[in-house]
């Protein structure tokens, strides 16, 4: 455990450059894959067709080759932002998809009178799938969004590869200067992973039970 105690700093800049991935590409995936699921459940033909193409087209894309194409493709274009903005829109496009197909599994469960109601009472779809639906069916999809944030978590590992430090980064440079204990330094790194996880597992049960009450 020497090498995890001399090199606690850098394994908190990882931990950080972590939370970091997670936050941002968290809130942009949750906020994309918001619109996903509208123009999923649209009335309009082509945007439930785009949705549709776009959610099969990346989940069925390996996340490598999402974070290869931010890191080599959108630089060869002329956008730049830095390896760390590029792994973070890979995280966020390829994440939107699973929060998408979450939100429209609640939607799927609210009871279709619920709609035809605000409709005779004059609400458009959109106002109609803000206030009545949506809220409701994100009530519904607490735990599978939580299982989507941790598998977000696990997945900022891959953003190693393509030059940012995080978690899996620090154990690299540790694990060069002190190869005698990797042992220690992987299960260090599993801790800080486990910190991050079980911390969602306890948010989602609270916020269940208080969505639960709410219901």
């Amino acid at each position: 455990m020497d090498a995890v105690i001399e090199n606690l700093p850098t394994f908190l800049e990882g931990f950080r450059n972590t939370l970091a991935l997670l936050g941002i590409a968290g809130v942009g995936a949750l906020l994309l894959g918001l619109i996903v699921a509208g123009l999923r459940i649209s009335p309009v033909g082509s945007f439930r067709g785009f949705a549709t193409v776009y959610t099969e087209i990346i989940r069925n894309t390996p996340l490598t080759l999402v974070l290869f194409f931010c890191a080599v493709l959108l630089p060869y274009l002329n956008y730049q932002p830095g390896y760390f903005t590029l792994a973070a829109i890979g995280l966020t496009v390829y994440t939107s998809p699973f929060i998408a197909e979450a939100l429209r599994s609640g939607v799927n469960g609210v009871h279709v009178g619920q709609a035809e109601a605000a409709r005779s009472i004059g609400l458009t779809f959109g106002q109609t799938l803000s206030f009545i639906v949506m809220p409701q069916a994100v009530r519904m999809v607490i735990p599978p969004l939580i299982n989507v944030l941790i598998a977000l978590t696990k997945n900022t590992s891959v953003a190693g590869a393509f030059f940012v430090f995080e978690l899996f980064g620090a154990a690299r440079k540790v694990t060069n200067v002190r190869g005698d204990e990797v042992l220690a330094i992987l299960l260090a790194v599993a801790a800080f992973y486990l910190l991050i996880t079980v911390s969602l597992g306890v948010i989602a049960a609270r916020v269940e039970k208080k969505v639960a009450v709410l219901r």
